[in-house]
């Protein structure tokens, strides 16, 4: 299971209600902030989530309303906040914008409160757990090195537990060894194999989040069957021609991808205050019913739907 907090939902600029693009997602003790717009240090102080183990920042791309609160969030950690290092993770020409930010703005020839790590990264695997891995992949927006990333339990099997009991298996490490695929002996003698005691293989709950773009066919295979796909929503459909001269996304054309990916929620966010959101929601659900249009602060679990 992944969770979300969404700390900025508005596109380009704040309104009155939202904050700019940052969200932060979870897996067990992994916290991983996704773009930093103007302010995230605020909107994670206000979110009561707290900076603890908060060490690990991907960015989508390198535009100022996803990277601008890096110099905030620096600054925060330099006065008030301990963190044992940052790792920042984007493009080439992003990082090159954020050491800017970073090392001439804020820092201006003084040394991190802590190990401060700029990690380029192109589409592949970019970071993996004992249990789940992310991948980024390529996203067309204007400008280039723009990412979005897949966060991807890896497949287990499941340990039959009555089966385990009809074979005499005893409760404790026996069974952990069974899970980590080690054959064992009971005191009878009797040998166990992890085929006697796991299921089938079973995917892992998959969560797709996507920066801004500016069309979705590139995004059809890696958004495929996905339990949550997180993207961005700038336009309405009135207003395609637009969309498509700043390459950014209608909530029609993310809803249709969701369709056509058979996604199992879609989550709009990067909302412009141009719009109500009512008439966001109404666009995307007359596509794709299983949408919500994201608020600051909201909180989403992604599980893997049976």
């Amino acid at each position: 299971m992944f969770e979300i907090l969404f700390l900025g939902t508005s596109a380009s600029a704040p309104s009155a209600k939202r904050g700019l693009s940052g969200l932060i997602v979870s897996h067990n003790e992994y916290r991983f902030l996704i773009d930093c717009g103007e302010g995230t240090q605020r909107q994670i102080l206000q979110s009561g989530i707290g900076f603890k183990r908060l060490t690990r920042i991907l960015l989508t791309h390198g535009h100022l309303d996803h990277i601008l609160g890096l110099g905030g969030l620096l600054s925060t950690l330099l006065r008030w906040e301990s963190i044992d290092e940052l790792n920042i993770f984007g493009g080439r020409s992003t990082l090159e914008r954020v050491r800017t930010l970073l090392y001439d703005v804020v820092l201006r020839g003084n040394q991190p409160p802590m190990p401060l790590i700029l990690k380029e990264i192109k589409p592949g695997i970019v970071f993996e757990a004992n249990d789940f891995t992310i991948t980024a992949f390529s996203v067309s927006h204007r400008g280039p090195d723009c990412l979005g990333f897949v966060f991807e339990e890896k497949a287990r099997r499941p340990f039959l537990s009555q089966k385990a009991e009809e074979l005499g298996v005893p409760f404790g490490p026996e069974r952990g060894e069974l899970v980590a695929g080690r054959e064992i002996t009971l005191s009878n003698g009797k040998r166990i194999t992890p085929d006697d005691v796991l299921g089938a293989w079973e995917r892992g709950s998959k969560l797709v989040v996507v920066g801004d773009a500016g069309r979705t066919d590139n995004l059809l295979e890696v958004c495929q069957d996905a339990d949550g796909l997180v993207i961005e929503s700038t336009y309405l459909d009135e207003e395609a021609d637009m969309a498509k001269q700043f390459s950014h996304l209608t909530a029609r054309m993310s809803a249709e991808l969701a369709l056509k990916a058979g996604v199992k929620k879609l989550i709009l966010t990067h909302i412009s205050r141009r719009y109500r959101e009512k008439d966001v929601i109404a666009e995307a659900q007359s596509v794709f019913s299983k949408t919500v249009v994201a608020r600051d602060f909201d909180n989403y679990q992604i599980r893997k739907e049976i």
